[in-house]
């Protein structure tokens, strides 16, 4: 594959150092060049490429640098950034539906999940209701957080029935 990183600015993964500091902020450096003191980890194509080509944000949300393969940063900064993403994309696995409602676009949804009951909201479902499979949902909340049905038959009958109220 030819490499065009230099024609596009984007630094090589071994040239970037991520780490926390204080526990609860991503820093990056970016080789003997530049810090930024403030950097979120987001996945490019979440749905359609999982695990692939990680961008990597400044404070002001603008990209830093898109890497390809995050397996090929340094395993301390590979470290960080997998602590930053379980934050930011918490995904739970959806046991029950426990009520959901529409108002003007906006979903209201109550599920328990595999880490609990939880509440969250979703605009626009044509968008944030993303079908893997005919029985597989993803269905993605205002803050980017993901809850899981991996098989919606497997749902008991009022959890279905709910949601095929508002699919």
């Amino acid at each position: 594959m030819n490499d065009n990183r230099a024609n596009l600015n984007q630094p090589a993964p071994g040239e970037l150092r991520l780490f926390c500091e204080p526990e609860d902020r991503l820093r990056l450096t970016v080789g003997d060049d530049r810090s930024y003191p403030t950097v979120r980890a987001v996945w490019a194509s979440p749905m359609s490429r999982p695990g692939r080509f990680l961008s990597l944000l400044d404070g002001k949300g603008d990209e830093i640098a898109l890497v390809e393969d995050p397996e090929a940063l340094p395993r301390e900064s590979l470290k960080a950034v997998r602590r930053e993403l379980r934050l930011r994309y918490l995904t739970g696995a959806v046991r029950r539906v426990l009520s959901c409602r529409q108002e003007f676009g906006t979903t209201y949804w109550r599920v328990d999940t595999d880490r609990g009951v939880r509440d969250f909201v979703t605009q626009s479902l044509q968008e944030n209701a993303q079908w893997l499979s005919d029985t597989h949902l993803v269905l993605v909340d205002v803050d980017g957080n993901r809850f899981d049905v991996p098989d919606i038959g497997r749902l008991d009958a009022q959890s279905r029935k709910l949601l095929h109220a508002v699919l």
